[in-house]
């Protein structure tokens, strides 16, 4: 497994994400906005960008991401 190619820790269980956040430019280099809910696992994959998201003192906050397996909203990894 490879670890997700940007990690964001956040303190809501929703979240959006445009793949251009922090690029110069903004979203007309990223893609579509979509909104992620966050589940038991404590994290989720942006399906577009693989950006991780990280709910801050859930059970995946502080585990190493390379150990992860990839959850896109609505999957169920096991």
């Amino acid at each position: 497994m490879q670890p997700p190619s940007e990690l964001v820790r956040t303190s809501s269980a929703r979240v959006a994400c445009d793949g251009a956040t922090d690029i110069p430019g903004g979203a007309a280099l990223g893609h579509p906005r979509v909104w992620l809910q966050i589940d038991e696992h404590g994290y989720v994959d942006c399906g577009y960008c693989d950006r991780r998201f990280v709910l801050i003192g859930g059970p995946a906050d502080g585990v190493d991401p390379a150990t992860l397996r990839d959850v896109h909203e609505g999957s169920n990894p096991r």
